[in-house]
């Protein structure tokens, strides 16, 4: 699930992407240039998907407490199922 930041920044990309794609399309089938058309169109795309797929400076810090959180949440999911289980199989054997 996408940030209010991520949003953001992916509307920002869309101001320059959206404009380079209809000028592309344009260019394509009213004018008739598939060389204009077709380079603009690719721009366009290529800039949405740098975008969502580029690892900035900035956000390696957010990447790094992501992991950090992930770890933490499973190994303490996975801490207190052991727990349980422990528990039940000391009853089992009628063991308090």
């Amino acid at each position: 699930m996408a940030g209010i930041i991520d949003t953001i920044k992916l509307a920002g990309v869309l101001v320059l992407a959206l404009p380079a794609a209809l000028a592309g399309l344009e260019f394509l089938f009213v004018r008739g240039e598939t060389m204009t058309g077709t380079i603009l169109l690719v721009l366009a795309v290529a800039l949405v998907v740098i975008q969502r797929r580029l690892t900035t400076p900035s956000d390696v810090p957010g990447l790094a407490a992501k992991r950090v959180a992930d770890v933490v949440t499973s190994d303490a999911e996975t801490g207190s199922d052991e727990d349980s289980e422990t528990a039940t199989d000391r009853r089992r054997d009628g063991q308090p």
